[in-house]
């Protein structure tokens, strides 16, 4: 509970954010993680707080591009025994022993949740969102996976068996968007804000 109202706190007045979900793992060299650094530099151009782990791979690339332009650039860090210490392109950083809380604080203060590739952390994340915004917990918003190659196995298989054993209604692959560049990503979520701006500025913090 102290992590929780910590968090909700230090994130209270950051406007209106972008949850980017994605592998610790990612190496510089990667087209993820450019991708990941000019998501971040576009969302926070628009005027978007970037959420994210505060670690490295694709939470340092989101991390440093929100920093790097000017942007607020929040880091929501675990910490585990082998994870590495927080990235240092954090205009607020938070430090957390425990998921739940954390993960409380990542869709209690976002309206939008782009996710990259990611191994078990990122598809955790994914799926929470998708399970909130499935059931009414969250409001409808934008949740976006970028890297058509990568996700393009995951669909398909959202399609071919939830869908077709009717484990999801048919609507419910629609709740998210796959696209191949940064910029289709935010273009889609500011379409979006400027849709629901008046609903976004009204309900502030979210239950979860």
């Amino acid at each position: 509970m102290s992590e929780m109202t910590a968090a909700a706190a230090a994130l209270a007045e950051i406007g209106p954010a972008v949850s980017v979900f994605g592998s610790a793992r990612i190496k510089p060299d990667s087209i993820h993680y450019q991708r990941a650094i000019k998501i971040g530099q576009l969302l926070a151009k628009e005027g978007f707080a970037v959420l994210v782990g505060g670690g490295p791979g694709i939470m340092h690339a989101a991390n440093q591009g929100a920093h790097e332009a000017g942007g607020v650039s929040v880091g929501l860090h675990i910490v585990l025994p082998k994870e590495s210490a927080p990235n240092p392109y954090q205009t607020i950083g938070l430090s957390f022993r425990h998921f739940a809380p954390r993960k409380a604080a990542f869709f209690m203060h976002s309206m939008a949740y782009i996710a990259l590739p990611g191994g078990f952390g990122t598809l955790d994340e994914l799926f929470e969102a998708l399970t909130l915004i499935q059931t009414k917990k969250l409001p409808p918003g934008p949740i976006i996976l970028v890297g058509i190659a990568f996700w393009s196995g995951l669909t398909h298989w959202i399609n071919q068996q939830l869908l077709a054993n009717g484990l999801i209604d048919a609507a419910d692959p629609h709740v998210f968007t796959v696209v191949d560049s940064p910029e289709e990503a935010v273009a889609h979520i500011q379409r979006f804000y400027k849709a629901h701006l008046n609903a976004i500025a009204q309900r502030g913090s979210l239950p979860v």
